[in-house]
């Protein structure tokens, strides 16, 4: 069943176009990524979604229900956790969960039963009568998520829910949202620009760049459209770049980017490619220090679609930079 259905959805602030024609569906119950750099436009498809912007054209429906025409009903069936804190940090865990569940009508027993079962869902027993502000960002972030399950929402919303923790937190946290999720029963829509974190954690993935969806799948679905294996090297010696137009002409290598001496293929996937490849350099008098083979990872994919990494994208030459030193790293 369709929770979600998106169809040429656009979002436009005077010249400036946010979001350009996005269609896409979510299915009852599964975990939905919008993986992307920053400025792609991923919030700004959330806000539409969950009626705080108005779209330009297209159109969108939540529940079944139609984000502009029927907002109240939209809004009933939804939990959001925003991409900036918005809880009272002046107030206990426990405060900021009975606040919320008032503001949707929740009886005292109901809200009382309700802030239990998400204290236990989330593992925050022992937290909540502590004022945010005294509590570590994870926590605080814990509690947000906890929000958002609250009122038994069909669908919630986390939006760039990690952003700004170390790996450690964020896996703990993506821990917990499965946990929840799984638990619930909720549809869960997610915006990352983590490529790990959609990869663990979502049934989906929407690819958004420059406003646009230039692809959807499941994570092994998009690596496979890549439809080649990765192969970075570094040659002893000397530079690489002599190398380029003789690799090239391998029939199974599909393209080589060059980074000082390191260098980036990818290869028609394939038995003995790197043996084949070592013996190939040997003879053109290149001896290999350093190689690797490697599947491709989602970040693969967004460079297959886009012509670029997520890094490259928000960073600019500093992404580049980035690219390099995780390549000589390898």
């Amino acid at each position: 069943m369709k929770v979600i259905a998106v169809a040429n959805l656009t979002k436009k602030f005077g010249d400036f176009t946010a979001v350009d024609r996005i269609s896409f569906d979510v299915n009852e119950g599964e975990i939905f990524g919008l993986l992307g750099p920053n400025g792609a436009g991923k919030s700004t498809t959330i806000k539409m979604l969950t009626t705080l912007l108005y779209p330009t054209s297209g159109s969108a429906r939540v529940c079944g229900y139609d984000v502009v025409r029927e907002r109240d009903l939209v809004r009933r069936c939804i939990g959001v956790v925003f991409q900036d804190p918005s809880s009272d940090r002046n107030l206990t865990g426990r405060q900021n969960l009975d606040f919320h569940a008032r503001m949707y009508n929740m009886s005292r027993l109901e809200r009382e039963e309700r802030i239990e079962e998400v204290l236990e869902l989330l593992e925050l027993k022992g937290k909540e009568n502590i004022k945010l502000k005294d509590l570590p960002e994870g926590l605080r972030r814990r509690f947000e998520v906890a929000r958002g399950f609250m009122t038994r929402a069909r669908v919630v919303f986390l939006d760039e829910p990690t952003i700004g923790f170390d790996i450690r937190a964020r896996m703990d946290l993506w821990e917990k949202i499965r946990q929840a999720k799984s638990h619930e029963g909720s549809t869960v829509i997610l915006t990352t620009h983590y490529i790990e974190e959609a990869d663990y954690l979502c049934d989906r993935v929407a690819i958004v760049d420059k406003a646009k969806i230039v692809a959807i799948g499941t994570p092994s679905e998009l690596k496979e459209a890549v439809g080649t294996d990765i192969i970075s090297l570094e040659v002893a010696g000397g530079s690489a770049d002599g190398l380029v137009p003789q690799i090239k002409a391998i029939p199974w290598v599909k393209s080589v980017e060059v980074f000082g001496e390191s260098l980036l293929l990818s290869v028609e996937s394939g038995d003995g490619r790197v043996p084949a490849l070592i013996d190939f350099l040997d003879e053109k008098g290149y001896p290999v220090a350093t190689i690797e083979e490697r599947k491709p990872s989602l970040e693969d994919v967004f460079l297959h679609f886009t012509g670029r990494t997520i890094r490259e994208a928000e960073g600019g030459d500093n992404g580049k930079e980035l690219r390099r030193a995780r390549i000589r790293r390898r």
